[in-house]
């Protein structure tokens, strides 16, 4: 059994904005500081939690580029805020869970299929993602519809700013490929 955590896997999220006032708002990207995941290589499983009151901002983003120096620590605290209370109501529900039912080996590459349910503001829905290797790391990328969750996303300013229902989350394992099979002479 693997298992990881954010001492040695990421899981970011991205959101952005739109609406009338959207140039002075930021796309932004947030990290989840608690979490953890378990997989079971010989049951091809995985099991995931997530600690919704850890999600931190790490940066504002602009053209798909971090901006760490856009946002103050004012501004930071201000929108960590509205994400806890406003619009993940992190009291309420402080855990995300992703259960796995299908984890399939792709032929090409070190790529996996991975199927499950992931549970988010008391509604669980179906996901499948193709997972891909980068720099050493399985990673895999997936787009959540906050609505599909009872989440209503960020709105502001009688609604001419706020942010797309459409999010990205990225989670990145560490991934060793499997060792060769010895030669026999």
């Amino acid at each position: 059994m693997l298992r990881f955590d954010a001492t040695n896997a990421e899981c970011l999220v991205f959101t952005y904005k739109e609406g009338l006032l959207s140039g002075v708002a930021h796309d932004l990207k947030l990290g989840v500081t608690r979490f953890s995941v378990e997989l079971d290589e010989e049951r091809l499983s995985l099991t995931a939690e997530f600690d919704t009151r850890s999600l931190r901002v790490v940066s504002a983003m602009r053209d798909g580029q971090a901006m760490p120096s856009l946002l103050g620590a004012s501004d930071r605290q201000k929108i960590e805020q509205n994400i806890l209370d406003d619009v993940l109501d992190a009291e309420k529900f402080p855990q995300a869970s992703f259960v796995s039912t299908e984890i399939k080996k792709l032929p090409e590459g070190e790529r996996f299929l991975v199927r499950g349910r992931l549970t988010l503001h008391g509604r669980t829905k179906e996901l499948e993602v193709t997972t891909q290797l980068a720099n050493g790391r399985q990673t895999a990328e997936v787009t959540l519809h906050q609505p599909d969750f009872g989440i209503r996303p960020y709105s502001a300013m009688l609604g001419t700013l706020r942010i797309r229902p459409n999010i990205t989350v990225c989670l990145r394992l560490p991934f060793a490929a499997p060792a060769s099979p010895a030669a026999h002479p």
